[in-house]
C-alpha cells in the first residue's frame, strides 16, 4: 500500500519479542495509531501484503526469516510505505546494508519509546508535506531532460516513456539533483537535504544510491550522462539537456 495516500496512520510490527510488542501497541495506541502486530518474518510479510499500512516497524533478527529479507520483499512490491528497522545490530555496515536496502530509518536496541515516537512523526509529517507539495505543484510543468521526465506534481519518473519505480530517498536524491542542473551538491549537502536530520546515515550512502539510480535511469550506468560524479566533491545534474 503507498503510504502517502491519506497518510494511513495504521502501524505494522514485525516483531519476535512479545513484551516489547505489547509496549509498542501500548504506546502507539495512546499516540492514535492503529497496530497490527506479527511475531516471524513470514507472517509479517503476509500481513504487509493483505492489509493497507502507513508504516512498518521491523526487527532484524526474526524467526523463519530475516528482518532484512522481509525489507527486501516489501521494497520489491512496495517502494513508498516507510520502514523503521529496529535491531540490537550496531555495526555501521549493518545500518548501511539496511538504508541501503530501502529503510527509511534504523533504531538500535535498546531505544526509548520517547525517540521511537519522535522518529515515526517525523516521517508522517514528511509524508504529509509530500502530499501537500503534490496538490500545490500537481499543475507544475514535467522536468524534461530528453530520456528523463519528472513529473514533480505525482511523484512519477519515465525513462523513454516507460515508468521507473523508485523508492521514497531515490525520487528525493534525484529530484534535488535534476531541480538545479549544473549545481554540484557534496555529499554532506544531499544528506542534509534529502535525509532526516536524526536518522543515523553516512555520506558513503549517498554514493550507493547515487549508483541505484543510475542503474534505474541511465541508459549506460558505468557511463552517466545524467547524474554527473565531481570528483573530491559530490555529484551534480548534466546540464546536457534543457529543462522545459
Amino acid at each position: 500500500m503507498d503510504a502517502s495516500t491519506g497518510s494511513i496512520r495504521k502501524i505494522l510490527i514485525i516483531e519476535d519479542e512479545r513484551e516489547l510488542i505489547d509496549l509498542l501497541t501500548l504506546h502507539l495506541t495512546a499516540e492514535g495509531y492503529k497496530v497490527d502486530a506479527a511475531a516471524d518474518g513470514e507472517a509479517g510479510l503476509r500481513a504487509f501484503q493483505a492489509g493497507q499500512y502507513g508504516m512498518v516497524l521491523l526487527d532484524w533478527m526474526l524467526p523463519t526469516m530475516s528482518g532484512i529479507d522481509v525489507l527486501r520483499e516489501i521494497r520489491a512490491m512496495d517502494t513508498r510505505t516507510p520502514v523503521v528497522m529496529l535491531t540490537g545490530r550496531v555495526e555501521e555496515s549493518d545500518k548501511v546494508l539496511g538504508l541501503e536496502l530501502g529503510c527509511d530509518d534504523y533504531l538500535a536496541k535498546p531505544f526509548s519509546i520517547r525517540e521511537l515516537t519522535a522518529r515515526i512523526k517525523a516521517l508522517y509529517r514528511r509524508i504529509e508535506r509530500a502530499e501537500e507539495l503534490g496538490r500545490i505543484t500537481s499543475g507544475d510543468r514535467i522536468l524534461d531532460f530528453g530520456p528523463l521526465k519528472i513529473d514533480h506534481g505525482k511523484r512519477k519518473v519515465q525513462v523513454h516513456g516507460e515508468p521507473v519505480q523508485l523508492t521514497v530517498k531515490e525520487y528525493d536524491l534525484l529530484h534535488t539533483l535534476a531541480a538545479q542542473p549544473g549545481r554540484t551538491y557534496s555529499r554532506r549537502q544531499l544528506l542534509d537535504a534529502v535525509w532526516d536530520e536524526d536518522a543515523e546515515v553516512f555520506e558513503h550512502t549517498v554514493n550507493s544510491h547515487v549508483n541505484r539510480l543510475r542503474s534505474k535511469i541511465e541508459d549506460n550506468p558505468n557511463r552517466p550522462r545524467l547524474i554527473l560524479t565531481v570528483w573530491g566533491i559530490g555529484y551534480r545534474f548534466t546540464e546536457e539537456y534543457s529543462k522545459i
